[in-house]
């Protein structure tokens, strides 16, 4: 079989149940997160170099993690390509989005308390992982654009918009653990509430 089709030659590509333009909005929303994907997949190039430099283990959870995010994205992208449920349903459940929930609140008791914005950097790692959270917001609003237009999976929505926080979450972390403080905007407003 060749990897060249030339079905996409005039614009059009196909979907679970039609074809449709390349430019559609369906296509641009899992299109943004495959490109999401690219990005996670280098992230956890980054941890697992770092594991064979460092000869430590503190990153053997976030690499697995980010390895079932990967699959997660897949899923979603599967959900968003099919124009309407088919017989098998879809793929994204509520299920998964209670499991970011769980991952986002255990990471994120592994931070210092913030109060303001703070400034995307640090770490590679954790620059990387605020690429991820930028890409996965943009994902988003093409998801939400997608929205106003068809009928789609409303958990992939919600897990999309879950995982943006955990981005956001494991960046703080990623700094944390090699000992490198985050940058308050000094501008910010005191945004986040004291935690209780």
């Amino acid at each position: 079989m060749k990897l060249y089709t030339r079905t996409g030659d005039k614009g059009k590509t196909s979907l679970i149940g039609g074809v449709v333009q390349k430019d559609n909005a369906r296509v641009e929303a899992y299109g943004t997160l495959d490109e999401l994907n690219s990005f996670v997949g280098e992230a956890r190039s980054i941890v697992q170099q770092k594991q064979v430099q460092d000869q430590q283990h503190k990153y053997d959870d976030i690499a697995q993690m980010l390895l079932s995010i990967q699959h997660e994205l897949f899923d979603c992208g599967a959900d968003l390509a099919a124009l309407k449920e088919g017989e098998r349903g879809y793929k994204i459940q509520a299920s998964q989005v209670e499991q970011l929930e769980h991952w986002i609140d255990e990471w994120e008791a592994q931070t210092e308390p913030i109060t303001k914005f703070i400034l995307p950097g640090g770490t590679d790692f954790s620059s990387k992982l605020h690429v991820c959270r930028t890409v996965c917001r943009r994902a988003e609003r093409r998801i939400v654009t997608l929205c106003h237009e068809q009928d789609i999976n409303d958990e992939v929505l919600k897990y999309v918009n879950r995982l943006s926080d955990l981005f956001f979450v494991l960046a703080r972390v990623g700094n944390a653990l090699e000992q490198e403080k985050d940058v308050a905007y000094i501008r910010s407003a005191e945004v986040f509430p004291p935690k209780k």
